[in-house]
């Protein structure tokens, strides 16, 4: 696997559409701060950071379902910055993901941060991906 964060919003873009309840994901350090980034803004319902039999850091995910719509609170997960193609943003080029109804997630200076606080911190850097 060449891309694991490419890989782990697969994983939870192909959950959404299966219409499962949670998944389980390999951990990291990135992964473990998107996922944080993503219960703060309410795209997803909990999460728990554990161990698989062999010791293996893992993620478990509860996806947030509205239940008189029966529709996910992620509508969509896009990939921007690849291995093969870095995408980096400054401050004034920085992405309004629908026009600031979604949110891009960036990796700075400062950690891994959304648009928003990254123009309130007044820092640039690699947009990961887009969420809405």
């Amino acid at each position: 696997m060449t891309d694991p964060i490419a890989d782990f919003l697969t994983r939870i873009r192909n959950a959404v559409k299966a219409n499962h309840k949670g998944v389980v994901a390999p951990g990291s350090k990135i992964k473990r701060e998107i996922t944080q980034i993503l219960y703060e803004l309410g795209y997803i319902l909990a999460y728990k950071f554990d161990t698989d039999e062999k010791g293996h850091p893992t993620i478990k995910i509860a996806l947030k379902w509205d239940a008189a719509s029966k529709t996910n609170a992620i509508k969509n997960l896009k990939r921007v910055s690849r291995p093969g193609l870095r995408q980096y943003a400054s401050v004034e080029t920085m992405p309004r993901v629908l026009n600031g109804l979604g949110i891009a997630i960036l990796s700075t200076s400062k950690g891994i941060m959304t648009d928003a606080k990254a123009r309130k911190e007044n820092v640039g850097g690699e947009v990961l991906c887009y969420i809405y």
